[in-house]
C-alpha cells in the first residue's frame, strides 16, 4: 500500500505542476501580452481561449491535482506512510482553493465575457483587471500547493 500511496503522491505532484505552470504562464505572458492588444482583439482572444481550454487534458490536471492530493492524504493514513502529512494537507487545501477560486470567480467572469455584445471596451473594462488579480491568486495558490506536495515527497523520502 505504501507504493500506491507514493504513486498517487507523484501523480498529484505532476498534475499540480502542470496546472501551476498553466496559471503562471497566464500571469507572466498571456495576460501581459493581451494587455497590449486593442479591446476587440483582447475580448476575442479571451473568448477563444475560454472556448478551447475546457478540454479533457486541462480537466485531467485541473481537477486531478486536488483529487489526487486529497487521495494522497487519505492514503497517508491507510498505508502506514511516514512523514510529510502537514505538507500533504497544505498542498491539498491550496489546490482545492485553486479550484474554488476558478469556479467561483474566474469562470463566471469568463462567462460574462462571452455575452453577445460588440461593446468590447465595456466588456474588457469589467473583465481584465479583476480577472488578472484573481488569476494571480490562483497562480500563487497552485504554485504553493505544488511546492507543498514536493515538500511531502522530500520529507517522505519518496
Amino acid at each position: 500500500m505504501v507504493i500506491v500511496s507514493k504513486a498517487v503522491l507523484v501523480a498529484a505532484v505532476v498534475a499540480a505542476g502542470l496546472i501551476a505552470g498553466l496559471f503562471y504562464a497566464y500571469t507572466v505572458s498571456v495576460m501581459p501580452g493581451l494587455a497590449q492588444a486593442d479591446d476587440h482583439t483582447f475580448v476575442t482572444a479571451m473568448r477563444r481561449i475560454n472556448d478551447v481550454i475546457v478540454n479533457g487534458w486541462f480537466m485531467l490536471s485541473f481537477l486531478g491535482a486536488p483529487l489526487l492530493a486529497v487521495a494522497a492524504v487519505v492514503l497517508h493514513f491507510t498505508s502506514g506512510a511516514r512523514g510529510g502529512l502537514p505538507w500533504l494537507i497544505a498542498g491539498a487545501v491550496l489546490l482545492v482553493a485553486t479550484v474554488i477560486v476558478t469556479g467561483a470567480i474566474n469562470v463566471p467572469m469568463n462567462n460574462a465575457l462571452a455575452v453577445d455584445s460588440v461593446d468590447f471596451a465595456a466588456l474588457r473594462a469589467q473583465f481584465e483587471e479583476p480577472w488578472v488579480r484573481w488569476n494571480t491568486v490562483r497562480t500563487v495558490a497552485s504554485a504553493a500547493g505544488f511546492g507543498c506536495l514536493v515538500g511531502a515527497l522530500v520529507t517522505r523520502g519518496a
